[in-house]
């Protein structure tokens, strides 16, 4: 017989892409992170980065191996698919990323890949650094093709000044790069599938030009998105009026709501959905029916659908939470 669920803290995994840096370690006191360290995969099922339990009944079994075994006790009955549906991820942008675009859910179900719509949230930004969301006005396919072929990508695309505690909502099919200078939570569909357009002319380890994907893109691309601009968090009640209750980001893909707390916030889990607890800036402990379960600083955690009632709070006299579900 299966062990009952109760709150799930993983081993983060690392990626180690050009253009990463040190903040992951030196802000959350991670070791044993790679030079430099891109991403830290916090909450994931996918097999380019599997989620694996630290401590507990469960250590060393798979986040997709438990929602095999648990299915909607673990995910939710809002989950849909074969799959454990969100990938949550800490970004370290020493430099900017590529230009790049992700296929929509009809995109994806058209051309193929896997469809990935996503949020960042800013934990850090350095002064006036940006990101790059979406395309101006009047840009189509003509004339996004003739810029990639002249390598002049940049002069399209939207800037948006990056802010600490607050986010910015990518959908599928929306041309955006994370520039230098920016600390991110990303929130996305269980997806790695990115096609990149335009690599600032900067090269590789091996010293030559990244593969870039500007067909695939070319197919992925929403022509008629809009552009994007920064979310602000909507005040909502919380549990108790010591606390602050926010919500960032509300879609038909996930929701994040940040909760600064100054005293035990009670919380219920009736099965429809997962929550995600992330840390971000101070030691958090969660209590629920079984004990409890502490949450180290820039650490995350998943608490399961079927977990009941249950209450999260800060190990001293205040702390920051973001939360994430369906």
């Amino acid at each position: 017989m299966e062990a009952p669920l109760r709150p799930l803290l993983f081993r983060p995994v690392y990626k180690d892409y050009l253009w990463g840096g040190s903040r992951i370690a030196e802000r959350f006191g991670r070791t044993g992170t790679p030079a430099p360290c891109a991403e830290s995969w916090e909450v994931s099922a996918h097999p380019d980065g599997m989620s694996v339990v630290e401590g507990g009944p469960f250590d060393g079994r798979t986040l997709a191996d438990l929602f095999e075994a648990y299915g909607p006790a673990l995910a939710g009955t809002y989950a849909e698919g074969p799959r454990f549906p969100l990938l949550v991820k800490l970004i370290d942008a020493s430099k900017r990323l590529s230009v790049q675009v992700h296929p929509d859910d009809e995109g994806a179900a058209r051309h193929g890949g896997e469809a990935k719509t996503e949020m960042w949230y800013f934990l850090d930004a350095e002064p006036g650094a940006q990101v790059c969301a979406g395309l101006k006005d009047g840009v189509g396919p003509r004339i996004f093709a003739d810029a990639v072929r002249e390598r002049q990508v940049s002069a399209l695309l939207r800037a948006v000044d990056a802010e600490p505690g607050k986010a910015l909502y990518i959908p599928g099919g929306l041309v955006h790069a994370i520039c230098e200078g920016c600390l991110v939570l990303e929130v996305q569909q269980n997806s790695n599938t990115t096609y990149r357009v335009y690599d600032w002319d900067r090269v590789g380890p091996d010293g030559r030009p990244r593969e870039l994907h500007v067909a695939k893109a070319m197919e992925a691309i929403g022509w008629k998105i809009g552009g994007v601009g920064l979310s602000t968090p909507f005040p909502m009640p919380s549990a108790d009026p010591r606390n602050v209750r926010e919500r960032v980001v509300r879609s038909d893909y996930f929701t994040m709501e940040r909760l600064t707390l100054r005293a035990p916030e009670p919380g219920t889990l009736d099965g429809r959905t997962f929550r995600i607890l992330f840390a971000a800036d101070a030691d958090l402990v969660v209590t629920d029916g079984g004990g409890e379960t502490a949450i180290p600083r820039g650490r995350s955690c998943l608490l399961p659908a079927s977990l009941g009632a249950y209450a999260v709070a800060p190990r001293g006299a205040e702390a920051t939470v973001l939360t994430v579900e369906l």
